[in-house]
């Protein structure tokens, strides 16, 4: 990922509490046949490795596993928060004109090998601890345990598991740093105005730096 120094973000715990927020991410892997990519939520264990370990599963019937080797390095993209930003929010705009339409972000980038697994064990432990960890903002949360144990048991037959230690790690937060304040305090004001859910976000991890906060 090309990030100029600006926008780069190095603090582990940082990268850490975006990837854990974001929650879905995109597996993409290198195979005989090609590249391979997919879309699912992950788990992110802090404590293991030097910048931690994923973990997640894919559906059996899913040819990324099938065709992955196990030598070659895996990538996980996480996609935090993401807004267009139109030049008529700068006061550059006002004053000089020079201006051009950008598209801000939060992404981090995580490396690895995957190892894929069926061990049925470890399959439901990571199935549990996903249920339960996007269902704790609701009252009562749906458990695992809910559903006919029978029909877990053939869920869990149809997908594979697997976890992929964190080899490298890199972070961009894009968030108008190039820019002098007065047109970064114009996209705020402008992402806040336009009202939606991403750019809402958005504004506020800007708003979080500007006050030399953590995002």
């Amino acid at each position: 990922m090309y990030i100029p120094q600006y926008f780069r973000e190095d603090e582990l715990p940082v990268l850490h509490a975006m990837m854990e927020e974001t929650g879905l991410a995109t597996l993409i892997t290198a195979t005989a046949k090609g590249l391979v990519a997919t879309h699912l939520p992950l788990l992110l264990d802090r404590s293991r490795g030097v910048s931690g370990t994923l973990y997640g599963h894919v559906a059996r019937a899913n040819l990324q596993w099938q065709n992955y080797s196990p030598e070659s390095e895996a990538l996980a993209i996480f996609l935090g928060p993401q807004a267009y930003i139109s030049p008529n929010w700068y006061a550059t705009t006002r004053q000089t004109g020079k201006v051009v339409p950008t598209w801000n972000y939060v992404a981090v980038h995580a490396y690895g090998k995957v190892l894929f697994f069926e061990d049925r064990d470890r399959l439901r432990k990571i199935v549990t601890e996903l249920t339960d960890k996007h269902e704790s903002g609701f009252t009562p949360p749906w458990r695992v345990e809910d559903a006919p144990p029978d029909y877990i048991e053939g869920s869990l037959k149809a997908i594979v598991g697997f976890e992929m230690e964190i080899q490298r790690i890199e972070g961009k937060w894009k968030m108008n740093q190039n820019h002098p304040l007065e047109n970064r305090q114009g996209v705020i004001a402008g992402l806040k105005e336009e009202a939606r859910s991403s750019g809402l976000d958005l504004a506020a991890i800007m708003e979080k730096r500007e006050s030399g906060k953590d995002s």
